[in-house]
């Protein structure tokens, strides 16, 4: 165990550590729900938010069966993980078994929470603008115009930066997940696996008030990059929900 905990921690090699010694539910109770949304409402004053959602990407070693696909946007082989935090950084909904060369607006599509949102008004994600605008997915206004338009997009990026730190901090911890680690050297299945291993000792670590590392990564700008190609139209619904927001300003 302390051997595993290490390489995920700093992600040497096997050969140079050899010597030494569960993620959460999305809110989906009535109390859940209004405990998540107060905590997104005093962080931005957006009401109604259950979660910020993103990706991130995970290096891992080229696989043998379709290397391709694995190749990231940025040139090395990965894989993009889906994940939503609520407003403390805890992970609750992940999705890891997607390849690098898939966007986030495609794996979300895919998703079952996707379909939990759609089919229930329970409330909404705060995502940026690689995700399609929906009314349970509120995304920032690309080109504001006017004071309320660009109070909305500071008061969405306030709400939706929390995911990015929660990769960050996860990053921090289990440096194996970080370029700066290397990669994880297994199949893509194992290495979701790893990463699915990482996400519950971080949401341990947030349980048991294990304090930060000393340093905590800032994204590399992997996972900023927007990706305007293959987001689907906004439709009305989700105009219509964000104006309703834009409106409160």
């Amino acid at each position: 165990l302390l051997l595993t905990l290490r390489f995920l921690g700093k992600g040497d090699f096997y050969s140079e550590v050899g010597d030494l010694h569960g993620v959460s539910r999305f809110p989906t109770t009535l109390e859940e729900r209004r405990e998540a949304s107060l905590g997104f409402y005093t962080l931005c004053g957006i009401p109604r938010v259950l979660g910020a959602v993103d990706g991130t990407l995970v290096p891992i070693i080229a696989p043998h069966d379709n290397e391709e696909v694995y190749v990231c946007r940025k040139g090395y082989h990965a894989l993009n993980i889906q994940a939503v935090v609520n407003s403390n950084m805890r992970f609750n909904d992940v999705v890891a078994r997607w390849p690098g060369s898939a966007n986030d607006a495609g794996i979300f599509d895919n998703c079952g929470l996707k379909r939990h949102l759609e089919l229930n008004d329970v409330g909404m994600l705060l995502g940026d603008s690689g995700y399609p605008l929906r009314h349970y997915l509120m995304t920032p206004v690309l080109r504001p115009q006017g004071i309320q338009q660009t109070a909305y997009n500071v008061a969405h990026a306030r709400g939706r930066v929390v995911v990015e730190r929660a990769f960050g901090l996860l990053k921090s911890r289990f440096r194996c997940l970080h370029k700066t680690g290397g990669c994880l050297m297994f199949s893509p299945d194992k290495c979701a696996q790893i990463v699915t291993a990482c996400i519950h000792l971080h949401n341990l670590c947030l349980d048991r008030h294990v304090p930060m590392p000393g340093t905590v990564l800032r994204q590399d700008g992997q996972d900023m990059d927007q990706q305007p190609l293959a987001v689907p139209a906004p439709n009305h619904s989700g105009v219509l929900q964000r104006n309703i927001l834009i409106n409160r300003y």
